[in-house]
């Protein structure tokens, strides 16, 4: 064996750098199990524990010279369905920065050109300035980009001779840098957030970024947090007093606007009518009131539209309060009053200087819901912006209130900024001005007295957390555009725990079953040796995780137990070339000798192929795929290392003590040998097997379809466990009523959890936190009246997932490219490797074969069998996993064909090909064997996330098998004219 001191050296080096990366996942996991034991049960002390613990000093607590913060971000990093947590996908508004560099143009062109790129949007995947450049040439042809962008700010960079195409080029520097910008700032609200191995990058799309934080508990605060421009803005106000007549006056023209259906339209009525004065006192009066006796609430609620849903910031004797705050409205009557409120008809009504926002928190002195209050904003200024902004903040800090003791956040302002405070503060003595953060009222104080020196506090009835958030997003910096959740997934620390117990109860169970196996069929001297390999790689497997950093997912740990089923291959492919050399007569140490030098060709080849279809996965997939990719790579590649030359070192070193070394037991010396079946004979009977099959799924697809997963339909998706079984037709009629739309629900693992899916709002972005209020009031009935939304959303909520349908449509892109670039890659390696064109054409039909039966049947077989059959990503996953399991067994065939094509030069194609065919057999077999069992002891113990994408895995491993066998060879066989010589002058080549 040649250079054996340098692969004991590099062996060695790889076994203590891993032993010292997995070192601090043990030192962690005790830290960790003392919290378990001291939290009994209670997951809020165990997490107090660990918060603790990662507060304390070295000299407090340290392993090898790591804190216990330390050893977190250099231990095994689980994914998000592991150990619970949020994952945020954002995406940065390119039409916000567009609108910001015209300097808020009102062109009509420039707006009709921003409503159009959103139109095609809808159905192109190029990112929105390109788009934009697009739309602009659509509906302005003649016009020029440089007399929208031609401001002062760009005036060195865009002048009135600069064309459509130098102006998009200026402005896709200056998104490049607000993309930047926003990323850097988010990575700088991140870090303060307090989560132990964050992590943020910038996905390919562009702007779009993504965010997982392990361990979160707070969804909304992550939203508020991320979300956030930070854009502040002190703002002017009317007095309720002033605008409550106005209110009345529109409250009269709802009426009137009222169809006979019970809605109102704009078309409804022409022109607006106001109500007299003399009649406000009434009528306020009426509206402080449920319903007089005679009077029900329907009746009333249609006689008032406006005060319905809005009720008025009054006395009990109807006078107006003094407040900028006009009214107060249910958190699911928002959006019917803002409806209202923009009516052409109702907006005629107000001062044209008037806009309405509402708090960000809801009113504090109500109770029967959440109640947001509604406030009148004086836009006074020419371009219609905040006469004071956030961008004059140069500091900013929680404090506490000395005369009420209530949280509060100070922060000091430039000169500039002092200045135009002190004149706001002047002119306003005696009214409100109200302190606005991304378009919500955080506070309204009363102006006092002048405020001069540029120092003030922002109040809002905050907690520490609010007001410490909010004095990191002003320090952080205002994002230069709102940065939009287009995805997000939850997944609760229950069911990460679960999920973590079961992918190990499976790992260590397929584990076993290969180590049993390889002893029972290869004899305790040759099965001793190929475990021990085993156990190499799965050590070095977790060591090279551990050091890169990587993530461990669920997907993950079914990519390690895949990893080990289809590593056997090699130690197979080389012990049954032993077992040859030693029936062809020659010596045990010659055999060893021998059999690794002729199986290296196969194992290279077969693991190349399944490499690339990993890289591809890794390279097109995000999140848990990403996850699995990551594990299935480098499991090849240490497999690799510990099949090939880990087992020779073990054999050097026996083979100087003993040459009675055996690779069989008596049952398994001659498994599967002498067979001579015709293969190539029955392929018409074959290729008919195939057409039916494949027929078969090609018209359930007409028919039936596929069941969309919401990675490729988009929507919002919940998986909600209840204490006792429930029906799902009772939770969609008990949803349908909250959501106004019917959402789909079914069984999701046991009879008392559900997985609820619904398209409520996915088209907008901002309404996570309602359509979670809503699922909320919808399953309380079912949940019990004791129970609080946080507890329902900590504890019965087990996970959820939020997909926009233009991620979505991304993702189908995304999944369609994937297996094209797989297939392509495929038959290039293929024809490189043995010069022909035939050898491609066999392995990539019979790859297409074998994806065609599996989306077939889960076509079929969709809502039949018990556990969910959705195509999303995991899907699209075990698809490209599927293509290279196959592409490896075919090419172990194919190297034998090229090999025997050398040896019997003169023999029929047909019988060289059913030889290499039959002399295989016993490889494809085994291989087939152990990696089916790895997989179904997954789907029996990997819970009910990953049952559907392993379930693709063992239908595509038959599958597999079978178009190795009856249909890639076959098809060599019939696209070889001369069925021989041509063929072998080109393998002859290869050889070379």
């Amino acid at each position: 064996m040649q250079n054996k001191g340098a692969i004991i050296i590099l062996a060695v080096a790889l076994a203590l750098v891993s032993i010292y990366q997995l070192s601090f996942t043990a030192a962690t996991w005790t830290v960790k199990k003392d919290a378990r034991a001291y939290a009994n049960g209670d997951l809020v002390k165990e997490s107090q524990y660990l918060d603790s613990m990662s507060t304390l000093s070295k000299e407090e607590w340290s392993f090898l010279g790591n804190t216990f913060k330390e050893c977190q971000k250099k231990e095994i990093n689980l994914g998000l369905d592991l150990k619970g947590g949020m994952n945020v996908t954002l995406e940065v508004s390119v039409e916000d920065v567009l609108r910001t560099l015209s300097n808020y143009s009102q062109d009509k062109s420039f707006n009709d050109a921003i409503a159009r790129t959103k139109e095609l949007q809808k159905q192109s995947q190029s990112d929105f300035l390109t788009l934009f450049g697009r739309a602009f040439e659509e509906v302005a042809p003649d016009a020029k980009l440089s007399a929208i962008f031609g401001t002062v700010e760009l005036k060195d960079k865009i002048n009135f001779n600069s064309t459509n195409e130098d102006v998009l080029k200026v402005l896709e520097e200056e998104v490049d840098v607000a993309i930047e910008n926003s990323f850097n700032i988010l990575r700088t609200r991140i870090d303060r957030f307090g989560v132990v191995q964050p992590n943020i990058t910038k996905l390919s799309t562009k702007g779009r970024i993504l965010i997982e934080l392990p361990g979160q508990k707070d969804p909304q605060r992550v939203r508020e947090l991320l979300q956030g421009t930070a854009n502040l803005e002190f703002w002017e106000t009317y007095e309720n007093s002033e605008i409550i007549n106005y209110l009345v006056s529109a409250n009269e023209t709802l009426r009137q606007m009222r169809v006979a259906d019970g809605t109102i339209t704009e078309e409804t009525v022409a022109d607006s009518t106001a109500t007299s004065d003399s009649d406000l006192l009434d009528l306020i009066d009426e509206n402080t009131t449920t319903a007089s006796d005679n009077q029900t609430r329907e009746e009333y609620n249609k006689q008032n539209p406006l005060f319905a849903v809005l009720s008025p910031n009054v006395s009990s004797t109807g006078e107006p309060m003094s407040s900028c705050m006009v009214g107060l409205a249910l958190v699911t009557g928002t959006a019917t009053v803002n409806r209202y409120l923009k009516m052409n008809q109702i907006k005629s009504i107000f001062p044209r200087d008037v806009k309405f926002l509402w708090s960000q928190a809801p009113y504090p002195y109500t109770e029967g819901g959440d109640y947001y209050e509604l406030h009148a904003i004086k836009v006074n200024t020419r371009d219609g912006r905040a006469p004071l902004d956030g961008s004059v903040i140069t500091s900013a800090r929680p404090s506490t209130n000395i005369v009420n003791n209530s949280i509060t956040v100070d922060m000091t302002m430039n000169a500039e900024g002092a200045k135009t405070w002190a004149r706001m503060t002047r002119d306003n003595l005696g009214r409100c001005i109200a302190v606005v953060l991304d378009d919500y009222v955080r506070s309204y104080p009363r102006v006092q007295s002048e405020i001069t020196g540029g120092n003030t506090e922002i109040s809002g009835n905050f907690t520490l957390e609010q007001a410490t958030d909010l004095a990191n997003i002003l320090k952080s910096g205002k994002m230069p555009a709102p940065a939009k959740i287009v995805s997000d997934t939850i997944v609760g620390p229950t069911i990460g725990k679960e999920a973590t117990r079961s992918g190990l109860i499976s790992m260590v169970i397929a584990f076993v079953i290969i180590l049993i196996f390889m002893i029972c069929f290869y004899s305790k001297s040759g099965g001793t040796v190929a475990d021990v390999a085993l156990l190499a790689n799965v050590f070095l497997l977790f060591g090279v995780l551990a050091s890169l950093g990587s993530v461990l997912t669920l997907p993950g740990i079914a990519g390690i137990v895949l990893t080990l089923g289809m590593s056997v291959d090699a130690n197979v492919l080389i012990f049954e070339r032993i077992k040859e050399e030693l029936r062809s007569g020659k010596g045990v140490k010659l055999a060893i000798a021998d059999g690794y030098k002729n199986a290296y060709s196969a194992i290279i080849d077969s693991n190349v192929t399944t490499l690339l279809t990993g890289i591809v996965l890794y390279a097109l997939g995000s999140g848990p795929i990403k996850g699995f990719a990551t594990t299935l790579v480098i499991g090849i590649l240490t497999s690799l290392f510990s099949a090939i030359f880990i087992t020779r070192l073990i054999y050097e070193a026996r083979l100087k003590k003993t040459s009675n070394l055996t690779f069989s037991v008596k049952a398994t010396e001659n498994f599967l040998k002498g067979i001579k079946f015709d293969f190539i004979g029955a392929r018409k009977t074959a290729y008919l097997i195939s057409g039916i099959i494949i027929g078969v799924g090609i018209i359930s697809l007409c028919v039936r379809g596929l069941n969309l997963g919401l990675d490729f339909k988009g929507g919002r998706t919940y998986v909600v466990r209840f204490e006792q079984p429930v029906s799902t037709d009772q939770v969609a009629d008990n949803l349908e009523n909250v959501f106004g739309i019917r959402p789909q629900v079914v069984t999701y693992g046991d009879d008392n959890q559900v997985k609820i899916t619904t398209t409520y709002k996915i088209e907008e972005t901002g309404y996570d936190d309602e359509a979670e209020d809503l699922l909320y009031q919808g399953l309380s009935s079912m949940i019990g009246s004791g129970v609080s939304k946080e507890t329902f959303l900590s504890d019965y909520r087990v996970s959820s997932e939020t997909v926009g349908p233009t991620i979505a449509a991304d993702i189908k892109i995304r999944a369609i490219w994937s297996i094209f670039f797989a297939l392509v890659i495929m038959f290039t390696y293929i024809f490189i490797r043995f010069r022909n064109w035939q050898y491609g054409l066999g392995a990539v039909v019979a790859l297409m074969h074998d994806a065609l039966v599996v989306i077939g049947i889960f076509s079929l077989l969709y809502g039949i069998l018990p556990f969910s059959m959705e195509i999303d990503q995991a899907f699209i996953a075990a698809i490209l996993t599927i293509i290279g399991y196959s592409v490896n067994d075919t090419v172990v065939i194919f190297d034998r064909i090229r090999e025997y094509r050398g040896l019997y030069r003169k023999r029929p194609l047909k019988e060289v090909l059913n030889i290499a065919i039959n002399d295989t057999l016993s490889r494809t077999v085994i291989t087939s064997v152990t990696t089916f069992l790895t997989v179904f002891t997954i789907f029996l113990f990997g819970g009910e996330t990953i049952r559907g994408f392993v379930f693709a895995l063992m239908v595509g491993i038959i599958s597999g098998v079978y178009s190795t066998i009856f249909i890639a060879t076959a098809l060599v066989y019939d696209t070889t004219k001369e069925k021989g010589e041509a063929l072998a002058s080109n393998e002859k080549k290869a050889i070379k």
